[in-house]
């Protein structure tokens, strides 16, 4: 009978995961934000921690189809299972990054490449309908061990060439479920006539140092003892808007052990 209880709670536990899976929304007036994450790989060990790669996308609307504030920054707590480590790894500074498009940016800077994403955004230019634009984002190592940091680089060629470098902070969390919190704050477009509806990033990078092989980021599954798996906060983003309204939502996710 306790082996079917325990059946049945897991089973409900992985129903939960599999509808929170789809995303979490927050409102406040007609303002709405959008957030998913998930984490590769879900089978990791139960006391060690292994490699894995975070993704997160956070999209922007109203309710009513007006154009939202600009997005003016972004903020988004791990669960402290996840640990980043990047001594070893090259680092590429914001200055080396000004002026570039992509394809330069990663001539300059790949081997400190951390991540990858994208972005959209629209741009309404005076007397003419809004204009989609879109871009790529990269993720660079920009810190030590003691200070990790990032780098981030967005380019966009529509509708017009831009680049913007922005410092992405990692700072830490002693207590509470979430550890590590990276943080960005998001420029304004085209003189502020545009704002962004979407951002997606992907974190996560293997490399070798001292001989061995290392992660940028890496987690284990905590799962309690005797059970094969978990259910756990993966992660809170919090968005900040250019008329101070600001609206947080997290996912929950859950991994097994091997």
């Amino acid at each position: 009978m306790r082996r079917l209880a325990i059946s049945a709670v897991l089973a409900l536990a992985a129903l939960i995961a599999a509808t929170a899976a789809q995303g979490e929304l927050s409102q406040k007036g007609n303002l709405r934000v959008s957030f998913d994450s998930q984490v590769a790989p879900r089978v990791l060990p139960r006391d060690r921690a292994a490699p894995i790669s975070v993704s997160l996308d956070g999209k922007v609307g109203t309710v009513d189809g007006t154009a939202p504030p600009a997005l003016s920054e972004i903020s988004v707590a791990v669960n402290r299972a996840g640990l980043v480590f990047v001594k070893g790894l090259p680092r590429c500074r914001a200055a080396e990054l000004q002026q570039t498009d992509t394809e330069a940016a990663l001539a300059v800077c790949r081997g400190a490449l951390v991540g990858h994403g994208s972005f959209a955004a629209h741009v309404d230019f005076p007397g003419e309908l809004q204009i989609p634009a879109h871009g790529t984002v990269l993720a660079f190592n920009s810190g030590s061990p003691k200070h990790p940091e990032m780098v981030l680089h967005l380019y966009g060629s529509n509708p017009v060439r831009a680049t913007f470098v922005l410092p992405f902070k990692i700072s830490h969390r002693n207590q509470g479920k979430f550890g590590n919190v990276f943080s960005t704050r998001i420029p304004k477009i085209a003189s502020n006539l545009g704002y962004v509806t979407d951002l997606n990033l992907t974190l996560g990078r293997k490399y070798r140092y001292a001989g061995k092989r290392r992660s940028f980021l890496s987690a284990s599954c905590a799962a309690p003892a005797g059970f094969p798996g978990a259910i756990f906060e993966l992660a809170k983003a919090t968005f900040t808007f250019s008329d101070n309204r600001q609206l947080t939502t997290g996912v929950s996710r859950d991994c097994k052990v091997r």
